[in-house]
């Protein structure tokens, strides 16, 4: 009697040992960034989850297009301005701000929100503080995993398939 219960306590000590144990599994849309310092003295800061293809297609299958979107995969993408800044000519706060778009097959909707510490799928349309429109590119490459990312010169540009956009950023 007293080894089964021996036992019984040993399997389940090892049990709750085990159960503590976090494995960590790479992330399928690893977190990717962005920083520079532009020509002009401000600093860009870009936070975000870079998805793949996988064989989908962008505007059906992820991204779709007309819906507003995450911009990226898993928590917001972050974007982050050190002083103020005008973008395509637009104002914009210095600050920290969520960055979703609401994608389209010739213009795609950037949206600036102040809710930036959240989960990607959470959307307050109450908190946008700017929302451009600006006219989707290709470079002609097939980029599998989303890169966004900013220049020296003040352009942020996203790239993802052959799907694309830049904008250009300014002091204020």
């Amino acid at each position: 009697m007293k080894a089964t219960t021996l036992i019984i306590v040993l399997i389940c000590t090892i049990s709750t040992a085990f159960s503590q144990i976090k494995l960590k599994a790479p992330k399928t849309s690893p977190t990717d960034s962005s920083h520079v310092k532009t020509n002009d003295g401000v600093q860009i800061m870009i936070k975000y989850g870079s998805p793949s293809l996988k064989g989908r297609a962008i505007g059906t299958d992820l991204a779709t297009f007309g819906q507003r979107w995450r911009t990226g995969a898993n928590e917001t993408t972050t974007v982050t301005f050190d002083q103020d800044v005008t973008i395509n000519g637009k104002k914009l706060a210095a600050g920290k701000y969520g960055l979703n778009t609401i994608p389209g097959k010739a213009k795609t909707t950037l949206i600036f929100n102040k809710n930036w510490d959240q989960w990607g799928t959470k959307f307050d349309e109450s908190a946008d503080v700017l929302k451009l429109d600006v006219d989707n590119k290709s470079d002609g490459k097939n980029q599998e995993r989303l890169k966004i990312n900013a220049e020296k010169s003040g352009k942020i540009n996203l790239n993802w398939g052959d799907y694309g956009w830049s904008v250009q950023v300014k002091p204020d």
